[in-house]
């Protein structure tokens, strides 16, 4: 069984997310949608938010998983039996940042393989950071993300973005 892990901070998950999760479980047995614990950047959900959010999100996809990690995501990968890192691309400077990470987890864990993916049209723009920006200002961000994670932004009140 092939096994992918797909490893971001999900803060939140956005349809771009979500998009790049349906089209890996078209090519692998399993998908685990790794939530990192503690990224170095400021969160607007707490770990236990962010991973209920994720998965109410993908609920409807049997060959996907959700689970938090710490620490470095290729022992993580090990540790869930992952062969395959998911990555999302969405423009050239998403490119350098992934081959420089993937180089070093290639280092880290020879074997591991990484399979990106080109953001579909309509996501190639999106990211939480962006999304959390658009909602912060009262903007409709109803087609950027499930409608559960557009109410917990709204309620949340994301000035802080």
């Amino acid at each position: 069984m092939t096994i992918a892990l797909y490893a971001g901070s999900f803060d939140p998950i956005t349809n771009g997310h979500i998009d790049i999760a349906i089209r890996a479980s078209r090519l692998f047995e399993k998908v685990i949608l790794g939530i990192f614990a503690t990224p170095d950047k400021y969160l607007t959900f707490s770990l236990e938010e962010r991973v209920d959010l994720a998965t109410r999100a993908v609920a409807h996809l049997p060959k996907v998983e959700v689970k938090s990690y710490a620490g470095i995501t290729v022992d993580f990968a090990k540790q869930v039996n992952a062969q395959v890192i998911v990555r999302g691309l969405r423009m050239s400077g998403d490119f350098e940042r992934e081959f420089e990470m993937a180089m070093m987890n290639s280092k880290l864990s020879p074997g591991l393989e990484l399979v990106c993916f080109m953001a579909s049209h309509e996501y190639q723009f999106l990211s939480s950071r962006l999304m959390k920006e658009v909602a912060s200002l009262g903007g409709d961000i109803n087609s950027l993300a499930p409608k559960h994670v557009a109410e917990a932004l709204r309620k949340k009140g994301t000035s802080k973005v």
